[in-house]
């Protein structure tokens, strides 16, 4: 089984923005594999479902983005799971809009939901799909993140998520180096 995690924030007021994308691919995946995302448990909203005869669980935690480990936490208790059956989607702003990099561990970098991630779960050995969502020119990382793409990067990310979504099943389907290999760069 794989829990794949997509990282945002919760509500309305957030739908739609940079730092929502790892919801996007979830998203994204629930329609096309016919997986509803709508049950409350674990902090989170959870679908459970099949990719390629695959079982998985796709959660968007309700926790707020920086303290998404609560919620992973939670599932990994539960479910007994191995860091490695982990896979997390979420917004990088030191990778190139609409760019993906996807590595099998590793550290938080600058994002504050993987900070609470690895420091629930006491692990950084588990898949991550990293979404380029570029750097502000100037101002404020907050209001960057929490910005919507303008009309012109609109059409660009809706490609990159669904090469995301294609990067989750391959990891699912073949593993994390099959992945690396097709989608970074």
């Amino acid at each position: 089984m794989f829990v794949i995690v997509g990282l945002g924030n919760p509500g309305k007021q957030y739908a739609g923005t940079r730092h929502n994308v790892g919801f996007d691919v979830i998203d994204y995946l629930s329609e096309k594999h016919n997986i509803p995302v709508n049950k409350v448990k674990f902090k989170g909203l959870i679908g459970e479902g099949f990719i390629s005869n695959k079982k998985v669980l796709l959660v968007k935690p309700q926790t707020y983005m920086n303290l998404s480990g609560h919620s992973v936490l939670e599932i990994q208790n539960f479910y007994k799971l191995n860091p490695e059956q982990l896979i997390v989607i979420y917004d990088d702003i030191d990778v190139d809009l609409g760019k993906l990099r996807i590595r099998s561990k590793g550290s938080a970098g600058t994002h504050n939901g993987m900070r609470s991630i690895i420091y629930e779960i006491q692990s950084d050995q588990f898949p991550r799909v990293r979404i380029g969502i570029g750097k502000p020119q100037k101002g404020d990382l907050s209001n960057h993140v929490l910005s919507r793409f303008g009309k012109e990067d609109q059409e660009e990310m809706a490609i990159t998520i669904g090469n995301a979504a294609s990067a989750i099943e391959t990891v699912v389907t073949e593993g994390v180096n099959a992945a690396m290999n097709k989608f970074n760069g």
